[in-house]
């Protein structure tokens, strides 16, 4: 199997045996060699081929079992990854509420019919090596971003641009500073690259300096941001706070660390608009996405930085999907330029405002003290998670449970995240007496 194999690292090793279980050479079920015996045959330390198996884990084409051994996958992989499958809320369909997805309320988009009506009938486009961003698109979302951007392109979303950029400068064994609670996919996505997470905590201003700061210490690749309408937390970035993680970041003592701002809420964010970038822009890639604001199934987001690293993300797109469809970009194009779009978006942004603060103003009339969040989403602890989940679903409503935001060591706290962009101002009041009594379950 290993033949005159010249590359005996964890990614070499690990390479191998995915390419013999993709030949057939290995099969369903099929048991790998020990650790030992691969280390002994190519002579290397059992903590190279550990890794080795580690990453292989990590794709999904093996799994462990104990002092079994490590076992080629017999049942095909999921397509939804392990965290992402642990945000499918507890509870039978058909609930009456389901606060358990994270996704805007479908009733303040902004209608495409105008829109629609108004992109060419034809899906053409004059050759395949066009200029991926339509021009009057670049025009105004350089308009609108929070600073001068070297390089500004167009991506299917906030957490392609987040995967495409990652899959630019993280290779095998490097870290990644990820916020904890943070997006569920992001830890998986990290480790589906090779990558090592290294978590970091929040308050209520976002990313602490201090927890960053040791995060550091590990030399991680990149940091990833969710400048604003954090999800779960809710919690926003302010301009001191961001100007105290430059200084950390620069502080380090090594190179600073690619920083990736996935700035998912932009259009529904009551919170400023504020990006490390506005000081660090050789170092930060500034994601926007409007799929909060306008349409999740519209797919688009704009992706900015320094033209070393978009460059490499736009030249990868072209030997894949190449651009974002040009129909997407000109539907997008009419709703950031269209009074009544702009005026549906703007409701929307006080929809959700006013529905957080109902909300949390209903929940302390039951002894719940929580801050008010930025965005769609409220992170409530609980005293126990599945009982929260348990009582939730036997009053009709779905929420996520708070485990799959979580990376690292954990403090004893359980959580629930509940989408409460979805709560109307009429079920407010019932949705926090179900929302107290699940609080205190278990």
């Amino acid at each position: 199997m290993f033949g005159d194999l010249e590359d005996r690292s964890p990614a070499g090793i690990a390479g191998v045996f995915s390419r013999a279980i993709r030949s057939g050479e290995l099969a369903p079920g099929d048991r790998l060699p020990t650790v030992r015996e691969v280390a002994a045959e190519l002579g290397v330390s059992p903590a190279t081929v550990s890794a080795a198996w580690q990453a292989l884990r990590r794709t999904g084409v093996v799994v462990s079992r104990g002092r079994a051994g490590t076992f080629v996958k017999d049942s095909p992989t999921p397509w939804l990854s392990p965290r992402q499958r642990g945000l499918v809320g507890a509870g039978p369909d058909g609930l009456r509420l389901d606060l358990s997805r994270g996704t805007p309320d479908p009733q303040l988009l902004p209608s495409l019919g105008p829109a629609l009506h108004r992109v060419s009938q034809r899906a053409g486009t004059l050759t395949y090596q066009d200029e991926p961003v339509l021009p009057e698109l670049r025009e105004v979302l350089t308009a609108s971003w929070p600073y001068a951007a070297e390089a500004l392109t167009v991506v299917d979303g906030a957490t392609d641009g987040v995967a495409r950029t990652l899959e630019q400068i993280i290779g095998y064994g490097d870290r990644v500073v990820l916020e904890s609670p943070g997006f569920p996919p992001f830890f998986d996505l990290v480790e589906t690259l090779g990558g090592e997470v290294v978590p970091v905590e929040l308050d209520g201003s976002g990313m602490r300096p201090d927890s960053l700061r040791r995060a550091l210490a590990t030399r991680p690749r990149a940091v990833l941001v969710q400048p604003r309408a954090h999800n779960p937390t809710g919690v926003a970035v302010d301009s001191a706070r961001a100007q105290q993680l430059v200084r950390t970041l620069r502080r380090a003592g090594t190179e600073v660390p690619w920083v990736i701002e996935d700035d998912h809420s932009a259009g529904i964010s009551t919170s400023p608009d504020v990006t490390l970038a506005t000081w660090l822009p050789e170092r930060v890639i500034h994601i926007r996405s409007f799929s909060k604001s306008h349409g999740p199934d519209l797919r688009i987001a704009a992706l900015s930085g320094p033209s070393e690293l978009v460059d490499r993300i736009v030249a990868r797109r072209m030997l894949g999907p190449a651009w974002t469809s040009r129909m997407v970009q000109t539907i997008l194009l009419d709703l950031l330029t269209s009074s009544p779009s702009l005026d549906e978006v703007g409701e929307a942004r006080r929809q959700y405002f006013a529905r957080q603060r109902t909300l949390v103003a209903a929940l302390a009339t039951h002894g719940i003290d929580v801050p008010a969040p930025d965005g769609i989403n409220l992170w409530l602890p609980v005293r126990d998670e599945r009982a929260a989940l348990v009582h939730l679903s036997a009053a009709g409503i779905r929420v996520a449970g708070g485990d799959p935001f979580l990376a690292g060591e954990r403090d004893g706290t359980a959580y629930i995240r509940v989408t409460t962009g979805l709560v109307s101002p009429d079920d407010a009041s019932e949705v926090a007496a179900a929302l107290a009594e699940a609080v205190r379950a278990g």
